[in-house]
């Protein structure tokens, strides 16, 4: 039974930062994109960052750009997200995703197959 999960989240001041982690378990997630969604109360879960098995390709929103890295560890099945600079409009559940899909569908989160249970992020001012 393939299983992600997710931890890291927290509630941290504006202008501080997390690392969310998602370990994945049941299988080996070669060849697989993994990505980070978001969702805040009343709005549609959102694409935060994705990146492809061997790390070489990565993607993010707009809105987190120059804020937030995603990086992977193959050996352990393991993305992160490290947060930085974070601000209020960052405050949200946040998923990790696993999918055997190309760059073009990283910001789909219809595309992805496995998904974590989600790990609340709050930011206060």
């Amino acid at each position: 039974q393939v299983q992600l999960v997710d931890s890291g989240g927290g509630l941290v001041q504006a202008g501080g930062s997390l690392r969310l982690s998602c370990a994945g378990s049941g299988r080996t997630f070669s060849n697989t994109y993994m990505g980070w969604f978001r969702q805040a109360p009343g709005k549609e879960r959102e694409f935060v960052a994705a990146i492809s098995w061997s790390g070489g390709s990565t993607a993010y929103s707009d809105s987190v750009k120059g804020r937030f890295t995603i990086s992977r560890d193959n050996a352990k099945n393991t993305v992160y997200l490290q947060m930085n600079s974070l601000k209020r409009e960052d405050t949200a559940v946040y998923y990790c995703a696993a999918g055997s899909i190309y760059y073009g569908s990283a910001r789909d989160a219809g595309r992805y197959d496995y998904w974590g249970q989600g790990t609340q992020v709050t930011v206060s001012s």
